[in-house]
């Protein structure tokens, strides 16, 4: 048999060659122009919270693992929790978010969330490299949304949309949807690491070395719910730390609180709406938790922060003196109006408006923060007395600590504002006139008491005429 020549041969690999990278490259256009390529995803512009403008599929979605939600900033439901919770996930992927991993929010409410609003909000949720969160015209937002398979119809859904994620990787064709508000960890180990194929995966541990699996529905509770924005003694996240909270607020109201704190916003409490005020745009999701779920979550708050005081040796439950380092002493001249309406009133023997003015020194107190806590709780407890004894018992601890903030800060109480001390009932008080009104024994004893010089030391621990 005789042999090819060996430029036939060569004729033959290089015809062999062109054919099969002419196939690649048809396979290659083909993946492109897939279901979930170029030809699928629009190409529409949208502009980040830093203002740059981008396209969707050549900027956001080619050759990138990615994760995608819709949220709104004034959202009063899942998009609190669902953010925090993308938040969480960032953090376990850390050095990957940006190089490759990324993050899209979408707002699907362009006309108010703008690049401007959308920092803001990125920034309470501490979103980092890889994050964007990005607005754009209403008419491609819902585009994408369609096509990305979250979209929800506004008149179906609370919110008007739905909390879910859509992930994917666009170079391996690899897509899912999944639940938003989902385990970090299950999340981040999807993103991660099933994303792309598990070539960064790193073994784990055997199953054999798994801690017996208990559930507490207190624990359970909060590392879904809360978890995400908060802590208990671990320090400022995206809410407050919890530590202590259910010794400085009233349990009644914290239930109502974590139930619904969007029914308490619309009703004006003043807690709610300094809280409101002070984490805007952050909202706390209104979840409408059962009432056992509730009341779970706050036992294991409860028994959290007593663990913190035991590990810290402090007790998070007794606010700081107002004159502590670091704070800024709190100027009483804006809630001495009320407090001695509730003087007189008690002075009277009635509780007429003494709920109303009790309510308003709490508002005031609470946009305060720390260094009003006492007169806030004071107030809170006379705000529901519900008989003019446990008025005046909550009235006594509320001038006390009105007292010793008035002295911290140096506030001026007004020339006709004097300070008063009854030796039999042994409380200080503020008044107005030169004649002794008591509000602690009111008309039984209404001149039982005296004028003293000025605010004491050792507030309530001794006679000033000893």
């Amino acid at each position: 048999m005789r042999r090819a020549p060996r430029s036939a041969l060569r004729a033959i690999f290089a015809v062999s060659l062109c054919t099969m990278l002419a196939i690649l490259g048809s396979i290659r256009a083909a993946g492109d122009n897939s279901r979930w390529g170029a030809n699928y995803f629009p190409n529409v512009i949208l502009t980040t919270q830093d203002g740059v403008k981008v396209k969707f599929y050549d900027d956001l979605i080619k050759s990138k693992i990615v994760a995608i939600d819709l949220i709104y900033t004034t959202c009063k439901y899942a998009c609190p929790l669902e953010t925090a919770r993308m938040a969480q996930v960032q953090k376990r992927l850390a050095d990957r978010m940006g190089k490759d991993v990324f993050f899209y929010s979408i707002t699907i409410d362009p006309e108010h969330d703008t690049p401007a609003v959308l920092k803001a909000y990125a920034e309470k949720y501490h979103a980092g490299p890889g994050w964007l969160f990005l607005t754009g015209e209403a008419k491609d937002i819902e585009l994408v949304s369609k096509r990305i398979g979250l979209y929800s119809d506004p008149k179906t859904t609370k919110d008007g949309h739905t909390p879910y994620v859509l992930i994917g990787n666009e170079a391996t064709g690899q897509w899912m949807r999944n639940s938003a508000t989902d385990n970090p960890d299950f999340l981040a180990n999807v993103i991660g690491n099933w994303m792309n194929s598990w070539r960064t995966a790193k073994p784990g541990e055997s199953y054999a070395n798994a801690r017996k699996l208990t559930i507490d529905p207190g624990q359970y509770g909060f590392s879904k719910h809360c978890a995400p924005c908060h802590t208990v003694g671990g320090g400022l996240k995206i809410g407050p730390d919890l530590a202590g909270v259910t010794k400085t607020r009233d349990r009644q109201w914290l239930a109502r609180f974590i139930a619904s704190p969007q029914k308490l916003l619309a009703e004006g409490d003043p807690i709610a709406v300094e809280l409101f005020e002070k984490y805007k745009p952050v909202q706390m999701s209104s979840l409408n938790l059962a009432a056992a779920d509730v009341a779970a979550i706050i036992d294991y708050i409860d028994g959290q922060s007593a663990t913190a005081d035991a590990r810290t040796g402090t007790t998070s439950a007794e606010p700081a003196p107002v004159e502590a380092a670091g704070r800024t002493a709190f100027d009483v001249t804006g809630i001495l109006e009320p407090y001695l309406e509730i003087q007189e009133a008690l002075a009277a023997d009635t509780l007429a408006g003494i709920a109303g003015n009790a309510n308003a020194i709490r508002g005031a107190a609470a946009a305060a923060g720390p260094p009003a806590e006492p007169i806030r709780a004071a107030s809170l407890a006379l705000a529901s007395a519900s008989d003019v004894g446990k008025a005046r018992a909550a009235f006594g601890a509320l001038g006390d600590a009105i007292m010793v903030a008035a002295k911290a800060s140096n506030s001026d109480l007004g020339k006709n504002v004097r300070v008063a001390y009854c030796p039999m009932a042994k409380k200080y008080w503020l008044q107005k006139g030169g004649e002794i009104r008591n509000p602690f024994y009111g008309r039984s004893m209404p001149d039982c008491g005296r004028f003293v010089a000025q605010i004491p030391d050792g507030l309530g621990t001794r006679d000033p005429g000893r």
